[in-house]
C-alpha cells in the first residue's frame, strides 16, 4: 500500500542536535527546594511528547535524593492526565514520601497553568545482591546488520512512495538513532503482527556513570513509538491517519545500570486491545544480551472514523 506524498526527512545532524537539546532539557531549573522548572523540545503550540515529561519528572525526583546515598531509581509508575502544551514551560513539584537506608520514594506532579498534566511515583534502592534470572534476548539481527530507519524512509521519499500506515514521526530525527528489525514501509513491516523490536542508541555523549541521567534518557526512549505498537495487529484494517492514540499510564522497572550511548534493543510488543485502549509491553536489552529494563503502558487507541 503506497501513495505519492511530499514528506520531509531529517538528516543525521538533526538527530544529534535533538540529543544535545534533550541533555539541556534534563538540566532542570531549580525554583526552590523540591520545585523545578523544565523547558520543552519545541516552543510551538503543539502537544508535548509524553516521554519528555516522563524523563523530566524522573530527573526532578533524582535531584531530591542525596547523591551519597547510593540509591538509584529502579521503579516508576506514571499517569498522563492532560495533554501538555509545548509552548509553555512545565513546573515539577516533588514530594519526599520516604527516605530509608535501602529504599526512598518520591512523588512528582508535572503542572501547567495550575493544573496537573502528569504524575509519577518513583522508588529508589541501593545496590544489593540477590537471586538472578532473566529472559534471554530475542533472536533478532544485530544493529550492524540493519539500516538506519531515517535512511530507509529517505529512500522511500526519494522514490515518491509513502505508506499511510507510517507514523508522521517516521521522517523526523529523534535524539536516538533507530534501526528497526521490521524496516518501516516494507512488506514484512506492513503485515499484521504484535511485536516491533528496534535497536536504539543515544546520539550525544553521556557519562554512563551518571545513572540518574542515563535512566532519565531511558525513560524518554521508552515512550518512543510505544503506544503505536497496539495498532500493529490492525495494519490491514485502518490507516494511521484514522487513529487517535495517546499514552494513558506508563510503568518502568530498571534492572541494571544502563549506557544509553551503546546500542539497546527496545523490544516492543502488544498483548491486548479493546474498549478504545491498547496494552503494550517492552524489554530493553544491552548488546551483551542482558535484560536491563521492562516497560508496560496502556494507551488510548481509538478509530476517528467508522
Amino acid at each position: 500500500m503506497a501513495e505519492q506524498r511530499s514528506v520531509q526527512v531529517d538528516d543525521e545532524a538533526a538527530g544529534k542536535a535533538r540529543a544535545e537539546r534533550l541533555l539541556e532539557l534534563l538540566s532542570l531549573e531549580v525554583v526552590e527546594q523540591d520545585l523545578f522548572l523544565g523547558s520543552n523540545e519545541t516552543r510551538s503550540p503543539v502537544r508535548l511528547f509524553g516521554g519528555q515529561v516522563l524523563a523530566q519528572s524522573l530527573r526532578a525526583a533524582c535531584m531530591t535524593v542525596a547523591g551519597g546515598s547510593g540509591q538509584k531509581p529502579h521503579s516508576l509508575h506514571g499517569y498522563f492526565m492532560r495533554a501538555g502544551d509545548a509552548s509553555r514551560r512545565v513546573l515539577y513539584e516533588v514530594e519526599r514520601i520516604r527516605d530509608g537506608r535501602s529504599f526512598a520514594t518520591r512523588r512528582v506532579v508535572a503542572i501547567q497553568g495550575g493544573e496537573a498534566i502528569f504524575n509519577l511515583d518513583v522508588s529508589f534502592q541501593v545496590e544489593e545482591k540477590g537471586f538472578e534470572h532473566a529472559d534471554p534476548i530475542p533472536n533478532v539481527p544485530r544493529p550492524e546488520a540493519l539500516e538506519d530507519d531515517l535512511d530507509h524512509v529517505r529512500r522511500l521519499v526519494s522514490k515518491g512512495l509513502w505508506d499511510p500506515r507510517l507514523s508522521p514521526m517516521a521522517g523526523r530525527a529523534r535524539p536516538f538513532a533507530m534501526r528497526s528489525v521490521f524496516v518501516p514501509g516494507s512488506e514484512e513491516w506492513g503485515r499484521d503482527r504484535s511485536w516491533n523490536p528496534v535497536w536504539i542508541r543515544f546520539l550525544a555523549k553521556v557519562d554512563a556513570a551518571d545513572q540518574a541521567l542515563a535512566r532519565s534518557l531511558l525513560a524518554y526512549a521508552s515512550d518512543m513509538g510505544f503506544v503505536g505498537t497496539a495498532a500493529m495487529p490492525h495494519h490491514s484494517e485502518v490507516p494511521r491517519s484514522e487513529l487517535q492514540m495517546a499514552s494513558l499510564d506508563h510503568a518502568i522497572w530498571i534492572h541494571r545500570d544502563i549506557d544509553p550511548g551503546e546500542w539497546l534493543l527496545f523490544h516492543r510488543m502488544t498483548t491486548w486491545a479493546d474498549a478504545a485502549r491498547g496494552m503494550c509491553h517492552a524489554q530493553f536489552f544491552n548488546r551483551r544480551g542482558e535484560l536491563v529494563a521492562s516497560v508496560t503502558q496502556e494507551g488510548l487507541l481509538r478509530r476517528t472514523r467508522d
